[in-house]
């Protein structure tokens, strides 16, 4: 029997939703599990190269984690990874590869654990939930962790039809670590305050497509001001998509890539002047304009 796990990317907190708010996007990987005699894994794709082709690598990594959960010993596999979701760049890549493994081999132990208690595993491998959650169950996701118990609890969030995700893809990345350094251990009263008010406001837009309501709520006090010096051109790119039309321009995940959101009338057309206000700048940019991924991961057996 071969398992095809494919998972879409995500974008992670979407301004002012930071570690807690994201969404799956149309941008896909795809783990292929099938039996074998050794593990092997195999990795294809244009940034192939920047991925672990051992046993070392993430996805097989969750793979084995799953099994030592159950107390079983993993079964060799042959891994392949197709990968179209690009590396390093704030779409949620190291949690594909986290679901990937942990989905696939949950399905090849024959559905031994709910949703819920794979994304335990997802999220004390990620470190936070924002990217994991949508990644397995797609759609725009609020997670929520319990006090007293430590549980997760994961909320849909309505995503209007009119609300159209644009991703502007640099091609330098900026690791992870790296943006988590640039953040202070303290925030004050007011930014969490500012941040509380605008989260509310962003879950009402997302759920109405109110473009006053957009404008106001994708600001953010905890991580953007930040973060925004390690993104060339950041204060040009977000004045460009204003200009063109979108409600905000934000950093998708801990960047580089930039998320705007707009209306489907002016979704080009944010594109194009995000492409080309980098390129004045001398970065080459992939800007997509997708949709948020409702169906989240799927498991295929041929």
């Amino acid at each position: 029997m071969v398992t095809v796990v494919t998972v879409p990317a995500t974008t992670a907190n979407l301004g002012p939703g930071f570690d807690c708010l994201g969404a799956a996007l149309t941008l896909t990987n795809t783990f292929t599990f099938s039996a074998s005699d050794r593990p092997c894994v195999v990795i294809r794709g244009a940034e192939a190269a920047g991925v672990a082709s051992s046993t070392d690598n993430l996805a097989y990594r969750a793979y084995c984690r799953l099994y030592e959960h159950l107390g079983r010993e993993a079964p060799p596999v042959y891994l392949e990874i197709e990968l179209g979701v690009p590396l390093a760049r704030g779409l949620g890549s190291s949690a594909t590869a986290i679901i990937g493994g942990l989905v696939g081999a949950n399905r090849l132990a024959g559905f031994p654990l709910s949703h819920a208690e794979v994304l335990e595993l997802a999220i004390a491998l990620e470190g936070h939930p924002d990217n994991v959650v949508p990644a397995l169950l797609g759609g725009c996701r609020l997670a929520v962790r319990e006090e007293h118990s430590g549980t997760w609890r994961w909320l849909d969030v309505p995503w209007d039809s009119d609300v159209v995700p644009i991703v502007a893809i640099p091609d330098f990345e900026l690791a992870t670590e790296t943006a988590r350094h640039v953040l202070p251990a303290t925030c004050s009263y007011t930014d969490a305050i500012f941040n509380i008010s605008h989260l509310g406001a962003l879950l009402r837009g997302l759920e109405t497509g109110h473009r006053d309501w957009l404008q106001v709520a994708l600001q953010d006090h905890l991580h953007q001001p930040y973060r925004q010096c390690l993104i060339k051109g950041y204060a040009d790119l977000h004045a460009a998509a204003l200009a063109a039309g979108a409600y905000g321009l934000v950093i998708s995940g801990a960047g580089p890539s930039l998320l705007a959101l707009g209306d489907p009338v002016n979704a080009m057309g944010i594109a194009s002047t995000l492409r080309d206000t980098w390129a004045t700048l001398g970065v080459q940019a992939r800007v997509e304009v997708l949709a948020v991924q409702q169906e989240g991961t799927t498991v295929q057996d041929r």
